[in-house]
C-alpha cells in the first residue's frame, strides 16, 4: 500500500496562476548548498522559483498552479541529499533549538579534547622532545588518541553527517574536503602511532574541529539573532478574533473566518487580529511596529488600527478592512522575508566561489601530493603535505564571511525600521550622493486632515469620497476619511500625476489637480490666503468644488535633511503639488533645490539628467504617480504607506512615521559595502599567502589549523560591525 501525501494545507495561491509553499530543510550549511538546491529544483518544469533562506533553513517556491505536486520537491531534495518537510514556525523552532543544543555540545566535547591533547603534544613538540625517551613519547601519543579518536568521532558528526549526504548524492559541500582533512590527519596519526614515528596530529585534527564548531556556533547565533526579528513579527499575529455575529451577540473565531466588513470587539490588552478603523469606543493604542512612536496613541471613532497593535486601556469595536495575508503586518513580514533571502552582487560572487572551493581544494591538495612524490618525496611527507593544503584552505572564509555581513545588515537595517526589497539595494544604496524626495505622503504625514468639509454640501462631499477610495494618493485618503465613504464607486480610472476619473449615472466625476477639473480659479482664491495649504478639486459635471487640506511635515524631516548634508549628500524635492507649498516645505527643511508641479514624465527627466551627470539618485517617494521615477533612480525607498505599485517598484522600504530610516539605510550601508570589501581582501590576501606556504611543505597540519581557525573567526567577527553604525541623533 503507497501512502498517500498531503500538502494541500501548505499550499498558497498566488497571483496570476502561482502556487506557493514554503519547505524546512535540514543539512543545508553554505552557500554552496543553497546553490545546489536552487540549481536542482529550479530545472524542474513549471518551477518559476526556487529561493532559499539559509538563516531560518527554509526554501520558498513557486510553480505554476496545477502543474506540479509538492511532493516532487520533497523527493528531488532527498536526491541531492537533504531531507525537506512542510514549513512550520513551531517545529522549525524546534528542530533550531535540538540543533543548537547538539552543536553546543559537540563544541564542548572538541574544546574539552583540545585543551587536553595540548597538554600531551607540547612537550612533544617543544624543545624538550630531544630529551624525551620514545617509549614516553608512544606512550604521549597513544593517550592523545585515547582523547581525540571517541571526542572528534562525536564533535565531528556536523560535519561528516553532511559530507556523507553530498557524498551520497554525488556532490560536494563544504564539509566534504573538512572531513577529509580530519579523518586523513587522524588516520595518519594513528599509523605514524602505531610505527613509533616522532610525529602524530590528533592536536591538529581535533583543534580544527573546535574552530570550526566555533565558526559554525557563531555564525549560527548571528543568524538566530537575525531570525528573531521575524519572530518577534510572528508573536505579534493573533491568531483569533472576536465577532460580533448579531448586535448583542459574540463568537470567538478564526482570523481566517473573518471578512472585509465585519465587526470584531477588542478587549484592553488584546491585540488587534486585523486592520481596520474604530466605529465605536475609546482606548489608548500601541501601535509603535507602524508609527515608529513609543508612546500610546488615543483611539477612538474613525482611528486606523493595524494588525499587531496593542490595546492598552478601552473596548473598542472595530470594522474589518483586511485581515490575515492582506494585513498591513502580513506585508511587513513578507517584505522582512525577501530582506533576509535577497543577495548582492558580493553575496553572489561569494556563491560562485563556494560552488568552485570544494573541487578547487580538491584538486589543490591532491597535485600537492602527486608534486611532491614526482618530486622525490616519500608518500608520507607528501601526504602530510597535501593535509595541510586541505587544512589551511578549508573554509573559505569568502564563502562565510560575506553572506554573513549581508545577514546582519539585513537584521540591524529592519531594527533601524528599513527593509530589503531587491538583492543589491546595499550596494547601490552605498553609493547615493543626492536623495530626491517626494513631497506629499513622504516628507509631509501620510495622513491629512481635510479643513472645509463642513463648506461642501454632503451628498457631493459622500460621492467626492467614494470616488477617492479609487486612489492612494494622500490627498485623496483625506477626502474619503472625512466623508465617511466606504463603498467604492465602479469603472474609476487613474491617471498618474493628474487624478481619478470615471462615470456615474451618466455624469462625468473627476478627482484631481485643480487643472483636471477646470477649478484652478477656485484653488486659487482658497490657496492665496495659505501657502503651505494643498487643495483638490472635484468635478460633478459642470459643478466644481476645491477641498483644502493641511499637511504637515513629518516630525523628524527637518533633521534628516540636515543628517543628508552633513554627509555630503545633496538633497532636492520633486514635488507635483503646487508652487507655494513646495516652496514653503523646502525653505522650512533649508532645501535649496525644489521644483513644483512635476509631472512623472518631469521626475523621470530629471532623475536621467542626474544620472548623466554620473550622479547616484535616490529617488524617496510614495505615490502611485512616483513609481516610473522610483524605477528610474539608482535606488529607491517608499513608506510602508506607499501605494503597492511603489512599495513594489522601491528598492527599500521604511516603517513609521519618521524619515530617519532613510539617513540609516545609506549609513548601514556604507557600513556593510565597506566590510564586504574588507572581508573579501582578507580572504584574498589569507589564500594567496597561505596555500603557497602550505604547497611548499613550510606549515605543518597544526599551524595549518591554527592559520584557517584565525583567518575564518577574523572575517566573521569582522561581520558583527555590520550590526552598529556610528550614533547620531536625526
Amino acid at each position: 500500500m503507497q501512502a498517500t501525501r498531503d500538502f494541500s494545507h501548505y499550499i498558497r495561491d498566488l497571483e496570476p496562476g502561482l502556487s506557493h509553499i514554503d519547505l524546512a530543510v535540514e543539512g543545508v550549511s553554505c552557500a554552496g548548498c543553497m546553490a545546489k538546491i536552487e540549481r536542482g529544483l529550479s530545472a524542474i518544469p513549471h518551477v518559476t522559483l526556487a529561493r532559499v533562506n539559509l538563516t531560518d533553513k527554509r526554501i520558498a517556491l513557486e510553480w505554476k498552479r496545477g502543474a506540479l505536486d509538492p511532493g516532487r520537491f520533497i523527493d528531488r531534495l532527498a536526491e541531492l541529499g537533504y531531507k525537506a518537510y512542510p514549513f512550520e514556525t513551531v517545529r522549525a523552532e524546534a528542530v533550531e533549538t535540538e540543533q543548537s543544543k547538539f552543536l553546543m555540545r559537540c563544541l564542548g566535547v572538541a574544546a574539552f579534547a583540545t585543551m587536553n591533547v595540548m597538554m600531551l603534544s607540547v612537550p612533544v613538540w617543544s624543545g624538550s622532545a630531544g630529551d624525551m625517551m620514545p617509549e614516553q613519547r608512544d606512550f604521549f601519543h597513544w593517550l592523545s588518541a585515547i582523547v581525540a579518536l571517541p571526542a572528534a568521532a562525536y564533535a565531528g558528526q556536523p560535519f561528516f553527517i553532511s559530507a556523507w549526504r553530498a557524498l551520497r548524492a554525488r556532490t560536494t559541500n563544504m564539509d566534504v574536503p573538512i572531513s577529509i582533512g580530519v579523518i586523513t590527519a587522524l588516520t595518519m596519526s594513528v599509523v605514524e602511532t602505531i610505527h613509533h614515528a616522532e610525529h602524530a596530529y590528533f592536536d591538529a585534527a581535533i583543534m580544527l574541529l573546535t574552530f570550526l564548531l566555533f565558526g559554525r556556533y557563531l555564525d549560527q547565533n548571528m543568524r538566530r539573532r537575525t531570525r528573531a526579528v521575524a519572530g518577534n513579527l510572528a508573536a505579534l499575529k493573533a491568531e483569533t478574533a472576536t465577532k460580533f455575529i448579531s448586535d448583542q451577540e459574540i463568537s470567538d473565531v478564526p482570523v481566517a473566518a473573518l471578512s472585509v466588513g465585519d465587526i470584531v470587539l477588542l478587549r484592553p490588552g488584546e491585540r488587534c487580529a486585523v486592520d481596520g478603523t474604530v466605529i465605536e469606543g475609546h482606548s489608548e493604542i500601541d501601535q509603535s511596529l507602524i508609527t515608529g512612536e513609543t508612546l500610546y496613541a488615543p483611539a477612538e471613532r474613525g482611528t486606523a488600527v493595524y494588525a499587531g497593535t496593542m490595546n492598552i486601556s478601552g473596548t473598542l469595536r472595530i470594522r474589518v478592512s483586511a485581515a490575515t495575508e492582506g494585513t498591513l503586518l502580513a506585508e511587513i513580514t513578507r517584505l522582512l522575508d525577501h530582506a533576509l533571502q535577497a543577495r548582492s552582487r558580493y553575496v553572489m560572487l561569494a556563491d560562485r566561489a563556494s560552488r568552485l572551493y570544494a573541487p578547487v581544494v580538491h584538486a589543490a591538495a591532491l597535485l600537492t601530493m602527486f608534486g611532491w612524490v614526482l618530486a622525490g618525496a616519500s608518500w608520507h611527507d607528501s601526504i602530510v603535505t597535501a593535509v595541510a593544503v586541505l587544512i589551511i584552505t578549508c573554509p573559505c572564509a569568502l564563502g562565510l564571511a560575506i553572506p554573513t555581513v549581508q545577514t546582519v545588515a539585513a537584521g540591524a537595517m529592519f531594527r533601524a525600521g528599513v527593509l530589503l526589497n531587491s538583492g543589491d539595494a546595499i550596494e547601490r544604496t552605498a553609493a547615493v550622493d543626492h536623495v530626491v524626495f517626494d513631497k506629499t505622503g513622504t516628507l509631509t504625514m501620510p495622513d491629512l486632515d481635510l479643513t472645509n468639509g463642513a463648506q461642501i454640501p454632503p451628498e457631493m462631499l459622500e460621492l467626492a469620497g467614494r470616488l477617492a477610495l479609487a486612489s492612494h494618493h494622500p490627498v485623496a485618503a483625506a477626502v474619503a476619511r472625512a466623508s465617511g465613504a466606504r463603498l467604492p464607486l465602479t469603472g474609476i480610472v487613474e491617471q498618474p500625476g493628474q487624478g481619478v476619473h470615471g462615470v456615474v449615472d451618466g455624469v462625468e466625476v473627476r478627482l484631481g489637480r485643480p487643472s483636471f477639473c477646470d477649478a484652478d480659479d477656485m484653488a486659487n482664491a482658497i490657496l492665496s490666503n495659505d501657502p503651505e495649504m494643498s487643495a483638490v478639486a472635484f468635478r460633478h459635471g459642470d459643478t466644481r468644488y476645491v477641498f483644502a487640506v493641511r499637511q504637515q511635515l513629518r516630525p523628524d524631516a527637518q533633521a534628516t535633511v540636515a543628517a543628508l548634508h552633513r554627509r555630503g549628500i545633496k538633497v532636492e524635492i520633486l514635488s507635483g503639488d503646487r508652487e507655494p507649498a513646495v516652496e514653503a516645505a523646502a525653505e522650512s527643511l533649508g532645501i535649496v533645490e525644489w521644483r513644483a508641479g512635476v509631472t512623472p514624465a518631469e521626475k523621470i527627466a530629471r532623475i536621467s539628467e542626474l544620472k548623466a551627470q554620473g550622479v547616484k539618485v535616490m529617488m524617496v517617494g510614495d505615490g502611485l504617480n512616483d513609481a516610473p521615477a522610483l524605477a528610474a533612480a539608482h535606488v529607491s525607498m517608499s513608506p510602508i504607506s506607499a501605494a503597492h505599485l511603489s512599495q513594489a517598484t522601491a528598492d527599500l522600504v521604511f516603517l513609521g512615521k519618521p524619515l530617519a530610516p532613510v539617513v540609516a539605510a545609506i549609513d548601514y550601508s556604507r557600513k556593510a559595502l565597506g566590510i564586504m570589501r574588507q572581508n573579501l581582501w582578507l580572504a584574498v590576501i589569507y589564500n594567496a599567502l597561505a596555500v603557497p606556504i602550505a604547497i611548499a611543505g613550510l606549515v605543518t597540519p597544526l599551524i595549518a589549523a591554527i592559520a584557517m581557525s584565525g583567518s575564518s573567526i577574523l572575517v566573521m567577527l569582522n561581520a558583527v560591525r555590520a550590526r552598529r553604525v556610528a550614533k547620531e541623533s536625526v
